[in-house]
């Protein structure tokens, strides 16, 4: 395609060098760069051998950085960095200031070389490798990398002939029509009776929705197959009763029958609006809640100053409150950054409200944070946590219905009629921002939002809500053409903050949708794109080969396309066409590394193996001048970009590509299982084997959980612990018929390998104390259901009786480990009712079983983050129907009502793909 004009590249970049590279590549360049590999052997090419956040590097926020990047805790600021341990390891610890205790950090070194040697392997713990098990692959000799590389290729193979096979159809369809329509003209006055009789209702291509015919260019509806509306009981002009997406378990707790039924708006069905861009024409909401106004600290509470309490203002005490209560936050307040702009922020708050004083009126110079100490502070608000968390749970419960009383008016609102959930409709309450990964404004103080701070968009005929008693509103405003309700500045980042319909509304749902749909509709193009790319990969004007070379990088590892920033108040977060040189290391063949700070902030490692004529395009663009600083790709930006795409496609921009190829490859990989008789668990892992490698190939990665270890040793002791129970039971077969030792085999009576004695006694006594805890809790809950019947509450004699059962069924295992005998247990022992009962636990050993190899494989990759926002909640549809699998086992409750569309809408439609 033609090339699009730089013409509204900056001449200068942020610094300040402009241009470095050449508009035109010469022939010399290009000749000596083959010749120079040409009898090299490439690695597969398409593949990302190890992506992900970065963990534990020693490079320092505000110091120069060798590659670009920065650590994630080791961070410098003007102050020394600060070890809250509140438990307090010193034995003199109460005499020091909390904030004295103090822990070294390292900084990077800068280097001078210049070689391309990784940076990123030096004092980090680089992402894990992609594996054979991750993946799902069967270990043999040959490299997962060449494995990957070939499905990849296999996966674009189908993409291609798949686009030009629709292409065929459509044109085939359009020449068709075209026939059709001239037929038609040429007879209308003979056939017209038969056109009037098609228009009511005989034409199988024009389908109806809510009484309303629909056009077949009708965009809202799927591309596969327009579907008609459902008759559903209870359902009045496109709405329906809300009822479950696939059969749910009945819960016990029935509605009140006064109590509202909602309604879902079935906008899928419903007739397309003439103009889109008009979100509604009636909108009534009561506004937003407000967090509850500052409680002062009790007198004799202070923020303690090189050992001095002092006297603040409310509003420095408040600010100071906001530090001390987050003490046990180690990650946040032992980050030299955020006690830097803390400081900054409250010792301004301080000298703006009158200072700091003693106890005599005398003020105090708050110059240094060591000498600050927070801990009065800490074990007030901690004192008042563990308070809340010891009432009752009648307590609770009542607070809880009082405070969702007070905020029920503001939990919907009426669009065009009809009642939808708004979402945040709570003003945030100030605090400290945290922000994440290395924002440079984490601990700055967060003010309190003001009624005058506050835009209201709402309907012109509608009731305006009142603002709190003695302010106004900043503004009132009518626009039809915004989805948002309420809007305000916040004043970290100056970012605006909205109030907009929740997950499961149908103005989110309609946006979720037409995503999906843009996804789709790029599966006609897809081809063209990729063979144009791969053409100006060679391309003479140097534009023309960065912007090739870009949409290669966003395509084949879903790289985000990058957004100027303003890094004195932003992250410096970094996308494809905002590289920076020292941002990209070249590894001969053709690996490449990318190592920079990506979305929210966080450090993101990818290493990838890449087309040989992209490697030597990017050492082409990394070549002298250009130096650290530079752009990378320093004639192209994400708008030159963006309008190129949209030369092949309207609406197409470098995100598509990515809810497209995790879709796709998705849609791919789901094609080829096939329906067997097996178990709900083993379809279920059928199908996250499937999304895990969507994630591994789209290089949807994530960090290892703090937890993960934790909780596999958890399941392995519950597996052990089935393995146990049947032991015994196998040992209860023995006291019934002893002569079954001899007709099944001493062997099969044996102790499982996994158990020994130590642990068995350990186990033992989990068990009694876990029947304990449960009886005590019982007991506990039965109290308190008297006490609110207004009855008097049992004695704690009644507890003592009921605690005895643990006792017994500890006498019991220690007779049991005396005796090595195990005695028949439960009514009507038989040698069949215990074979039964091992079968079943069998059956629950194989499926922890799955279940822990389903999340060990899952440990290292982003399923959620796939499944959520880059695969169309379609084909998980699409699998659970086919597969007879209840569509909870993947959709929680919030999601199956976020892609109740999704769910809806293909409920009668088997032969639906994407």
């Amino acid at each position: 395609m033609s090339s699009d004009s730089d013409d509204d590249m900056p001449l200068v970049t942020e610094n300040g060098r402009g241009r470095v590279s050449e508009a035109h590549i010469s022939k010399e360049v290009d000749n000596s760069m083959d010749k120079a590999g040409a009898k090299t052997k490439y690695d597969p090419a398409g593949v990302s051998v190890r992506n992900g956040p970065v963990l534990d590097d020693d490079m320092d926020l505000d110091e120069p950085v060798t590659n670009g990047t920065s650590k994630r805790k080791a961070r410098i600021s003007t102050g020394k960095t600060v070890n809250y341990n509140v438990d307090g390891s010193d034995e003199d610890s109460d005499a020091v200031p909390l904030a004295k205790r103090q822990k070294t950090s390292k900084k990077a070194v800068q280097s001078d070389s210049d070689d391309d040697v990784p940076l990123a392997k030096k004092h980090i713990r680089l992402p894990p490798k992609a594996t054979e098990i991750s993946f799902g692959a069967e270990s043999d000799d040959e490299p997962l990398t060449e494995k990957l590389s070939k499905q990849k290729i296999a996966i674009e193979k189908k993409a291609e002939k798949e686009a030009k096979a629709i292409r065929a159809k459509e044109s085939k369809a359009k020449t068709t029509s075209k026939k059709a329509a001239k037929k038609e003209e040429s007879d209308s006055e003979d056939v017209k009776p038969k056109t009037k009789r098609k228009s009511n209702g005989t034409n199988s291509s024009a389908k109806k929705a809510n009484g309303v015919k629909k056009d077949e260019s009708d965009s809202d509806a799927p591309l596969a197959k327009k579907t008609s509306a459902k008759k559903i009981n209870g359902k009045v002009n496109g709405k329906v009763k809300v009822e479950a997406a696939s059969p749910v378990k009945k819960v016990k707790a029935k509605k009140e029958e006064s109590e509202e039924v909602e309604e879902i708006y079935r906008w899928w069905d419903a007739p397309k609006k003439e103009d889109d861009s008009v979100k509604w024409e009636k909108l009534q909401h009561s506004g937003v809640v407000f967090p509850p106004e500052y409680e002062p600290l009790p007198k004799n509470v202070k923020l303690v100053y090189d050992g001095t309490p002092v006297t603040l203002s409310q509003e420095s005490e408040e600010i100071a409150g906001f530090f001390g209560a987050m003490l046990n936050s180690a990650h946040n307040v032992e980050n030299p950054t955020f006690q830097k702009n803390f400081f900054a922020d409250f010792t301004e708050s301080v000298k703006n409200t009158g200072g700091a004083k003693d106890k005599d009126g005398n003020k105090i110079a708050i110059k240094e944070f060591s000498k600050l100490d927070f801990k009065p502070i800490f074990n007030y608000y901690d004192g008042k946590s563990t308070e809340r968390k010891a009432r009752s749970t009648a307590e609770k419960k009542a607070e809880k219905a009082a405070k969702d009383e007070a905020e029920a008016p503001y939990t919907h609102c009426l669009w065009d009629g009809r009642r939808e959930q708004v979402g945040n409709f709570r003003v945030e309450p100030p605090g400290l921002f945290r922000g994440r990964g290395e924002h440079p404004k984490t601990g700055r103080v967060k003010k309190r939002v003001l009624p005058e701070q506050i835009t209201i968009n709402i309907g012109k005929e509608a009731t305006v809500p009142p603002p709190p008693a003695g302010h106004k509103w900043k503004a009132i405003q009518h626009d039809n053409k915004a989805t948002w309700l309420a809007m305000w500045q916040e004043n970290i980042n100056g970012a605006y903050k909205y109030v907009m319909l929740a997950a499961k509304s149908s103005i989110k749902g309609q946006s979720d949708f037409k995503k999906f749909e843009k996804a789709r509709e790029l599966k006609k193009h897809i081809d063209r794109i990729r063979k144009d790319y791969e053409k100006d990969l060679h391309a003479e004007l140097m534009a023309d080969r960065q912007r090739a070379t870009a949409v290669y990088l966003i395509d084949k590892f879903a790289l985000r396309a990058g957004n100027e920033k303003d890094t004195e108040n932003e992250a410096e977060t970094v996308g494809c066409c905002s590289l920076k040189y020292e941002h990209v290391t070249l590894k001969p063949p053709n690996t490449v590394i990318f190592d920079f700070l990506g979305k929210d902030s966080i450090r993101f490692y990818d290493e990838v193996t890449v087309d040989p004529q992209v490697f030597k395009n990017l050492k082409i663009f990394k070549k002298s001048p250009k130096k650290a600083g530079d752009d990378i790709f320093d004639r192209l930006n994400t708008g030159q970009l963006n309008k190129h795409l949209t030369n092949y496609m309207q609406g197409l921009s470098a995100k598509v590509f990515r809810t497209y190829n995790a879709s796709f490859t998705m849609s791919t990989l789901l094609k080829e299982l096939k329906s067997s008789n097996i178990s709900i668990q083993e379809k279920v892992k059928l199908y996250n084997d499937c999304n895990r490698k969507v994630a591994i190939l789209c290089n949807h990665k994530r960090t290892v959980g703090a937890t993960h270890e934790a909780q596999m040793e958890k399941m392995g002791d519950r597996m052990k612990g089935l393995k146990y129970q049947k032991w015994r039971t196998k040992q209860m077969i023995l006291d019934v018929d002893p002569k079954q030792k001899k007709k099944k085999g001493a062997e099969w009576f044996a102790l499982d390998e996994d158990l020994d004695e130590a642990w068995i006694l350990e186990h033992q006594a989990f068990l009694v104390q876990e029947l304990r805890t449960k009886i005590e809790k019982k007991f506990q809950k039965e109290n308190e259901k008297l006490l609110a019947d207004g009855q008097k509450e049992m004695k704690a004699k009644e507890l003592t009786d009921r605690l005895s059962a643990a006792d017994d069924l500890e006498k019991k295992y220690k007779k049991e480990n005396k005796s090595k005998k195990i005695e028949a247990e439960g009514k009507g022992p038989s040698v069949e009712k215990y074979e039964a009962n091992i079968k079943k636990i069998d059956e629950r050993i194989a499926t922890m079983a799955l279940q822990a190899e389903d999340r060990e494989g899952n440990k290292e990759v982003a399923l959620g983050t796939s499944k959520i926002n880059y695969i169309d909640p379609r084909l998980t549809v699409v699998f659970a129907k086919k597969f007879s699998v209840p569509i909870e086992k993947f959709f929680s409750k919030t999601l199956r009502e976020k892609f109740n569309w999704a769910i809806e809408s293909i409920e009668d439609d088997d032969d639906w793909e994407f």
